[in-house]
């Protein structure tokens, strides 16, 4: 029997996004039979006694100074982890795995536009050090709206959390009465998403009539108790701290990598109440959306659009594509592409049945649908989110 390594995992637990990861690193620790893991949830705790403890790997966040310092010393394998790259220094050599904060600004404003959108917000934190990642969602974010020839407000403001409350609030609620509605809001996580939904009801504003809001990390218990409830980017840690500890067990077992700094790409938005909402003004165009989006898994085609919309073919393609920037038919491939992307990620069905839930043909058929959208095949991104 292979003899036990003791592994710590150093992570601040009272963080949505920290919790996510522990559980994918225990998924490679049980897989590999012989680790032991060390995770406190105290600061104070989260770093184990060096002179006592003689583990055989690190996996650790670099949110805090000391942590980083304290890390830099030790003479085992380390790998790092974070949603931004916080005290880690890249001259250290040590491998990083962070989410890729550029797709997820981009995922997050696709989705709003996806809802109609024209005018855009993003509420980020105050810019430093450790919220580098928050900046990078939002430059991301911008440009997607740009791309779009959409306007984009961006704001960060000088307080970050609740004890500045007040202060807070009176600084946000000025911003948000001061766009233009309506308007779709991306906050860097659902922390920040939730002082946004605050201040709307401060200002009076409806979520998500006026203000639609989604935010990151996808925090269940956080997007639950919201009001209304949250939609949210699931960033994909879980499968992040998978692969940071498949990468440290390559490195305890003396194997080299070339490969320094890993992205792990979000996998999808879930949606609920805070974005569920179609902001197009053309009834039209909006009827079509709807229509599509409750039907396109159903194998619709244009043609049964034109049925329930009265109006041509030509004047409906025309306004669709003014509106929403492509045709109806690039629409409801998109809507089954998504609904493909959801059973691939969260269900054990086959490709043969999601093909069929999705309202593909066949699989093949859909496998160079999915390819075209998504530069992988069905099975290529079921692999890639299960490692």
């Amino acid at each position: 029997m292979p003899k036990t390594r003791q592994v710590a995992l150093i992570v601040d637990a009272t963080r949505a996004y920290h919790r996510k990861i522990i559980p994918g690193v225990a998924d490679y620790a049980h897989q590999a039979g012989n680790w032991s893991l060390y995770v406190e949830e105290g600061p104070q705790d989260r770093l184990p006694d060096f002179s006592t403890w003689h583990g055989k790997g690190i996996i650790t966040s670099f949110e805090n100074r000391q942590i980083a310092t304290t890390i830099a010393k030790v003479k085992i394998p380390v790998v790092g982890i974070e949603g931004g790259y916080s005290w880690y220094n890249p001259a250290s050599q040590i491998p990083y795995f962070a989410t890729d904060n550029g797709a997820i600004g981009r995922l997050g404003a696709e989705h709003l536009i996806d809802r109609g959108f024209t005018r855009l917000a993003y509420c980020g934190f105050p810019r430093n050090r450790q919220n580098v990642w928050s900046q990078q969602r939002a430059d991301a974010f911008a440009e997607r709206a740009g791309r779009s020839g959409f306007s984009c407000s961006v704001y960060n403001g000088r307080y970050t959390w609740a004890r500045k409350w007040t202060d807070l609030q009176r600084e946000l609620s000025t911003w948000l009465a001061s766009l233009d509605k309506p308007v779709g809001l991306m906050a860097c996580n659902d922390a920040r998403a939730r002082h946004v939904l605050e201040a709307c009801r401060t200002i009076g504003a409806q979520v998500p009539e006026d203000v639609a809001v989604i935010g990151v990390d996808n925090d269940e218990i956080l997007c639950e108790v919201t009001k209304p409830p949250l939609s949210s980017i699931e960033q994909g840690a879980r499968r992040l701290g998978y692969q940071a500890a498949a990468l440290l067990d390559r490195l305890m077992n003396k194997r080299k990598v070339r490969q320094v700094e890993f992205l792990i790409e979000p996998e999808t938005v879930v949606m609920r109440h805070s974005t569920d909402v179609l902001a197009i003004e053309d009834d039209d165009v909006a009827d079509a959306v709807r229509f599509i989006r409750e039907h396109a898994c159903d194998g619709i085609q244009v043609a049964d659009l034109l049925e329930v919309i009265p109006v041509s073919r030509s004047t409906l393609e025309t306004k669709f594509k003014t509106v929403m920037g492509r045709t109806v038919h690039a629409e409801i491939r998109r809507v089954q592409i998504e609904r493909a992307k959801q059973l691939i990620a969260a269900s054990d069905l086959t490709l043969k049945q999601i093909a069929v839930r999705a309202g593909f043909p066949h699989v093949q058929y859909m496998t160079t649908v999915f390819h075209r959208h998504t530069g992988r095949t069905p099975a290529e991104y079921r692999k890639r989110l299960r490692v």
